[in-house]
């Protein structure tokens, strides 16, 4: 890596990098000589200077009723950077803390039409546990997001190694697809004729993403711990009473 990519790094990039190896390439100069040879103008020479000053790299001296840049030893960078990892590690507990807090917060994402229903589909096969809980509305998605990309989806989904466990109503299923497979990492029940499960919905991790029919054409997800305990546990009520597929 360059002189000045490492510099970058840093955060001493683009005219802050020409005011600070102007100042260290003269050692102790004018603020005048530095800003010609970093090739700034005045004004922005003095405001990259205070920023660097700020920093340590520099300081600020009055010689002869002038003002003259002093570079500091570049050493100051490194004592910098370890007092900034030691305050860090005095932080950290307090800020996980506080982003804890905020991840517990609801969110609620909305997304409209065909490519809306497909990224909530691929937001399922982000599930960490690998354990995905699906109620799926068969000729629903025969239309959106069809058969071909469905397919792809499970593909994907097989590749990933996320198992699913899924509720249908037989009088949803248009055709013999889909069906019970240890290759394709499904598992299938049918809900009893009383129980209609009109609506595509997967549970995973702390989400519930719902998939509308091509009438209504949209999809949601919800991030809720509440929310994906009381569908797991509906889930798990309605599984325990639906019955395996005939073989």
């Amino acid at each position: 890596m360059q002189f000045e990519q490492q510099l970058a790094t840093l955060g001493i990039d683009g005219k802050l990098y020409q005011a600070y190896l102007a100042a260290l390439e003269l050692g102790e100069a004018p603020v005048q000589q530095v800003a010609k040879k970093a090739g700034l103008g005045r004004t922005t020479a003095y405001d990259l200077l205070d920023k660097l000053e700020k920093e340590g790299l520099i300081s600020m001296v009055e010689r002869d009723g002038k003002r003259h840049v002093l570079a500091e030893d570049p050493v100051v960078i490194l004592q910098r950077l370890e007092l900034k990892r030691q305050v860090m590690g005095d932080l950290l507990p307090q800020l996980r803390s506080i982003y804890n807090r905020a991840k517990s917060k609801p969110n609620i994402r909305f997304y409209e039409g065909e490519e809306g229903i497909h990224t909530v589909l691929m937001d399922t096969l982000t599930c960490r546990s690998k354990q995905l809980r699906g109620i799926l509305s068969m000729d629903d998605l025969l239309e959106i997001p069809g058969q071909a990309k469905f397919n792809e989806y499970i593909a994907e989904r097989v590749e990933r190694g996320i198992h699913l466990r899924v509720l249908r109503s037989a009088i949803k299923d248009v055709d013999r697809i889909w069906p019970q497979s240890s290759t394709e990492m499904r598992e299938l029940r049918y809900a009893p004729p009383s129980v209609l499960l009109s609506m595509t919905t997967y549970i995973y991790d702390d989400k519930v993403a719902f998939i509308s029919s091509k009438k209504e054409n949209y999809g949601m997800i919800f991030q809720s711990e509440e929310l994906s305990r009381l569908h797991e546990a509906l889930f798990e009520g309605i599984w325990t009473i639906s019955t395996e597929p005939l073989a």
